[in-house]
């Protein structure tokens, strides 16, 4: 894979809020045609799909998927530098 690529970030990009809680939605292509999906919460957590998705639309219909299936907590991670 040729690492030098212009990283295209997808229009469908967004901010999703839900239960109070907001997680910023990056879908950006891959340099192969596949799109990948990122997910950062409001502590900067990542989470980040393994597979890329054939279209950017296909990425934003998997998080609404999560969110709706497993609620947005579960794409929000400890707050940094907090110990428990």
């Amino acid at each position: 894979m040729d690492e030098d690529f212009e990283v295209k970030m997808s229009p469908l990009c967004q901010p999703i809020t839900g239960d109070e809680r907001t997680v910023k939605v990056e879908i950006y292509q891959d340099g192969t045609g596949g799109w990948l999906l990122e997910v950062v919460d409001e502590y900067n957590n990542s989470t980040v799909w393994d597979d890329p998705f054939k279209t950017d639309k296909e990425a934003l219909d998997e998080v609404f998927h999560t969110i709706e299936k497993e609620g947005i907590g579960s794409l929000i991670g400890p707050e940094t530098g907090v110990s428990h």
